[in-house]
């Protein structure tokens, strides 16, 4: 009997050191120094953070253990990591070729995350009308990993682990401004919104959505616009709307998303990035990136008359209250 209640105590501690489960109320508990300006990942010992184009690995105390600078395995295509994510020993990327506000030839790309070294990549499905890759999560309940959009933020969209086949995508009602990351735990996805400027100093934002439900729509035969830009058209020499007949999304769910957080407590406004929730104390950490200006999610120089020299980037480590 005693070993019984030795071996349930041994499972009941690695289900809690697996699990993140959300809060309602969060106090800020220390802030923390990066290298990296995109995503951040926690499992039960490290941090791990995302550059645009480099992987790192830090402790709890924010010492870097580990760094991988040339992570992509064809750099001519991808250029840019966004948030990401980790999962059963692994790092989940969104990869992609980032220029001023549209992305090209995404992928998810998956490391190992003792050595950050790359392992292998999920296909990006271009019919579910997905044209960027800013954050990307892993619903560890239902085995899928979902990808947000920051250049059209009404959409994010739905893969299956086990397939690496698009699943569906969900419409954000209302849609937070410019997505820049994700995070999923309790049935719920956290968002990261971004403002898109960091001159007024005014606080970005978390949202959050249920996700509890999530039939399966995927692709179906018909007939769609050809699009320019996510929000215009092709036209041909009449003035006619260019269509195109194959594979097209075939439906979505549609998401009810609301306010979670206003990040008033970052030292400053500048640009909300990835998030995360430590699987050991619930910590909600987030990654924000101050002291430069921002034009279309590029930094474009420090505000020197601020006392700046560069941009900063931080971990955000909140407690869970409640």
């Amino acid at each position: 009997m005693k070993k019984l209640f030795v071996l349930l105590a041994l499972v009941m501690g690695a289900m809690s050191v697996n699990a993140q489960h959300l809060g309602s109320e969060y106090r800020l508990k220390k802030v923390i120094p990066v290298a990296g300006r995109q995503g951040i990942a926690v499992d039960k010992d490290y941090y791990y953070v995302s550059d645009t184009k480099v992987l790192y690995k830090y402790d709890k105390e924010g010492n870097m253990l580990m760094k991988n600078d040339q992570p992509f395995q064809h750099p001519e295509i991808a250029n840019h990591f966004g948030d990401i994510d980790v999962y059963n020993g692994e790092i989940y990327c969104g990869v992609e070729k980032f220029e001023y506000g549209r992305g090209y030839n995404i992928a998810v790309s998956v490391y190992d995350a003792e050595t950050l070294k790359w392992k292998r990549d999920l296909p990006w499905c271009p019919e579910s009308g997905q044209v960027e890759v800013s954050g990307l999560a892993v619903d560890r309940d239902k085995n899928m990993v979902w990808m947000s959009d920051w250049v059209d933020s009404r959409y994010v969209y739905c893969y299956g682990l086990e397939t690496g086949k698009y699943y569906t995508k969900m419409q954000c009602r209302p849609t937070p401004y410019w997505c820049q990351g994700i995070f999923i735990a309790d049935g719920k996805m956290l968002f990261t919104s971004d403002d898109g400027e960091s001159l007024y100093q005014i606080p970005d934002n978390i949202y959050i959505a249920d996700i509890t439900e999530v039939p399966y729509t995927g692709l179906k035969e018909g007939v769609e616009p050809v699009r320019d830009t996510p929000f215009s058209v092709k036209l041909d020499k009449s003035g006619k709307v260019v269509t195109r007949k194959g594979s097209i999304a075939a439906g979505a769910k549609a998401g009810k998303v609301e306010l979670f957080r206003e990040m008033s407590d970052f030292r400053r406004a500048g640009e909300i990035e990835g998030l995360s929730i430590d699987p050991v104390n619930d910590d909600l950490v987030v990654l924000n990136n101050r002291g430069t200006q921002i034009i279309l999610g590029m930094s474009q120089g420090p505000f020197t008359e601020e006392g700046y020299k560069g941009e900063i980037h931080e971990l955000y480590i909140y407690e869970k209250i409640k």
